[in-house]
Parts: C-alpha cells; structure tokens; sequence
C-alpha cells in the first residue's frame, strides 16, 4: 500500500511542476475542455451515477447522501458552468500581497503560489470531483481524490472525463488523479504519510471529517460540518422572516448551510407563526419546545419534544429544532453552545441587533437578513468552492483558489552581501 500512495504523490508531484508554471491561457483551455468533456459525456455519467444510487439504495445510504450523489443532465450541465466560472476568474498565481526596496538596495515581493499537491477525502459528492480538479488546475496545483466508495462508478467516469480533456490541452494528465482503488487502507495511508500532501481537506459529515482530523499527520483543512441557526429577532418582519427561514431550511435540506436550527424571540410571534406554519407545510419534522409548540397552526399536531441531542444534530433532512428565546443575548449564548462555526443568520430590521449578532457570533459567515444558503462559493462569486473551512487559520469560509495558495518572498539584489 505505501508503495502505491508513494507512487501516485511523485507522479502528482511531477505534475505539478510543470503545472505551477503554466499561463492562465494555457490553463483556461484545459478548462474549456473539461467543459466541453463533460457536456458530451452526458449519458455515459448517468449511466456510471444510476450504477451507483441502485447500489446505494441496497446499501441503505441516507437519502441525503443519495440526494448529494445524484447526477442528472441538468446538474452535469451546471457542473460544466461552474468550470466555465472558474475560467473567468482571474489567475491567482503571482499575484504580489506586498512589496518594497530595502535602503541597500534589494527588492522583495511576496508573490502567491500554488500549495503544490492537494488531497481531498469526501463522500457520495461527484460535483466536488469537477470542483476540486477545476480549481486545483487554475490555481497550479495537483490533486489526489478520494471519492468514496458510494460515487466510485461516477467518479471513475468524471475522472476519465477530466484526464482526457487534460491530456487534450497538453496538460499533464497526473495533475488530478484518483486513490478510490486503494480503499480506505489507501485514505489511512495517505493522510498519515507525512510529506504524501502538502495539505489534506476532507468534505462530508462528522465522522467522517473528525476522523481525518484526529488521525492525520499531515496539514488538514477542517471543512464542511454545519449546525447552522437562523435566529428571528423581536423587530424581524413576519413575512421576511417567513421566506428566508423556509429557504434555509427547505431549498436543499442535505447541504451543511441549511438550517438546523430556528430560534424565535419571545416577542415575534406572528414572525414566529408564519415560520412554523410554513415550514409544517413545507413538510419540515419540527422538534419544539414549550413555548415554540404554542405558536404552531392550529389543529397540529406537533408537541415540545426538542432534547439536548436535537439541538447538537445536523440533521442534513427535512428535520429541524426550535427554540424561543427571551433576548438576542440568549440566542447567541444558544448559537455559541451548539453551533459548528459554519453559518448563522439574524432575520432584524434592528441595526443594533444586526451589529450585535456580527461582532458576537463566532462563525465563518454571519448573515443579516437573508437565507443561509448563500454560504456557497459559486454564490460568493469564487467560482466553485474547495470547501467551507470552519476553522481559522488559512482559509475559513468557502475556499475558492485564492485559499489554495500560499505565498513565496523573492528578493533580488545586485550583489548585495550582509
């Protein structure tokens, strides 16, 4: 097994160089046929990604999971646009952070470049197979994917898609390679090998994240787990509050930014009613608490079960837990308690409030009145995100290519001796 993950890395490592030097032209063409590779390989990848989800059905895989490992032409089809995305971007490598000349003489500049080779370990998310080589390309770097065994069909196709298109535009096809055959003994090695990666990022639920954490012995990006709260302030407008809590909850239920959470202050009750009416008729499984269960429809049937355990879910579903609150004080103490650090929400027409909830909720994205769902970095203008870092060093947040460098000083002289 070690000789196998030894050999992927130098032939990644041996990608890269090459890679790292490439011009955006260059680069963006093999985008372009990375695009056009996967609009034309349509009914093969629903092919590979109906292989898949039968099996996933027999292996009893959530429905989150399968609704996340789905494939359908119109998904490949955005998939093929959000490399397209990628290509408008601009070329984050030798951008210059800053820059002087020292009184002797000598010029620095700390200019970015790519990390080198990435290895990212996710679950049943073929659209991160597309993203992650997407955005590995533009930012100069290598990438060693580990997909799982639920999307191994898809991702082997999409990864021949990829390689093709690669190879097409005279771009070393080793760049974006694939550990799947080596199982889980091969994610093991790989993430405990040091110098296997320059920095390991892994997508997916809990255990799967602190499993990496706990056991790599290489950098790791924390990404991705996403208790997420909307809290709907005493001043919040009814109907306001209404649609983006819904949105938060109901748009994709099985991504890390929708909602998990609604905490409701004592004094918005009508906001309150219009949510919980809507989300019951949304379809929503609400776990209430006393006073929460008051203000549902009348003739429903939901009683106050919430638990402690239902506060710390991430549901990942059409699940969620309610809680009224007295004061914006006590909703983000409730936040700080249970939140992940991924994505909160204040519904305010109050500024102070708004103020408040920004400078005192510890979080990689704070969002005043509008639904969480935005917490994504096609919508954040990145093009496709790497991840949703939720710690704070390098990245946090959606990680675009901009977090997939690093930087270098150069410094140039004309002999110039200490």
């Amino acid at each position: 097994m070690t000789a196998d993950i030894t050999q992927i890395t130098q032939r990644a490592r041996e990608a890269a160089r090459p890679l790292g030097r490439l011009d955006r032209q260059h680069k963006d063409r093999a985008l372009e046929a990375v695009a056009a590779g996967l609009r034309d390989s349509v009914p093969s990848l629903i092919t590979a990604n109906e292989q898949d989800l039968s099996r996933s059905r027999e292996t009893g895989l959530s429905a989150a999971l399968q609704d996340r490992l789905r494939l359908t032409p119109e998904r490949i089809e955005g998939l093929a646009r959000a490399v397209e995305e990628i290509i408008r971007l601009e070329d984050p490598i030798g951008r210059i952070a800053q820059g002087r000349t020292l009184p002797n003489g000598l010029r620095l500049s700390q200019v970015a470049v790519p990390l080198g080779v990435i290895g990212v370990i996710y679950e049943a998310r073929p659209n991160v197979t597309v993203d992650i080589a997407a955005l590995a390309l533009k930012s100069g770097n290598a990438v060693i994917l580990r997909g799982g065994s639920a999307a191994m069909t898809t991702n082997e196709t999409l990864l021949d898609v990829i390689r093709k298109a690669l190879g097409s535009a005279d771009v070393p096809e080793d760049a974006v390679q694939t550990i799947d055959p080596l199982g889980r003994e091969g994610a093991t090695e790989l993430m405990t090998t040091r110098g296997s990666v320059d920095v390991l990022i892994p997508r997916g639920g809990h255990e799967l994240i602190q499993h990496v954490v706990n056991n790599a012995k290489v950098p790791v990006i924390e990404t991705g787990e996403g208790n997420v709260h909307v809290y709907v302030d005493a001043t919040a407008d009814p109907l306001k509050a209404r649609e983006i809590v819904v949105n938060a909850k109901t748009h994709r239920p099985s991504v890390c930014n929708a909602a998990e959470t609604l905490l409701l202050h004592a004094q918005a009750e009508q906001a309150g009613r219009e949510s919980l009416g809507a989300l019951a008729d949304a379809g929503v499984v609400l776990h209430l608490d006393r006073r929460a269960a008051q203000w549902m429809p009348e003739g429903s049937e939901a009683g106050h079960d919430v638990t402690e355990e239902h506060y710390r879910t991430e549901f990942l579903d059409l699940e969620m837990s309610v809680a009224v609150v007295d004061t914006i004080d006590e909703a983000i103490s409730h936040i700080q308690k249970y939140s992940t650090g991924h994505t909160e929400a204040i519904v305010t027409d109050s500024a102070s409030a708004a103020d408040q909830f920004i400078a005192e909720v510890d979080a990689a994205a704070v969002i005043v009145n509008a639904s969480t769902r935005f917490t994504d970095g096609g919508e954040f203008g990145l093009g496709a995100e790497v991840g949703i870092s939720t710690q704070k060093t390098h990245a946090r947040g959606p990680m675009g290519m901009a977090e997939l460098t690093t930087t270098k000083w150069v410094v140039r002289g004309d002999g110039q001796i200490r």
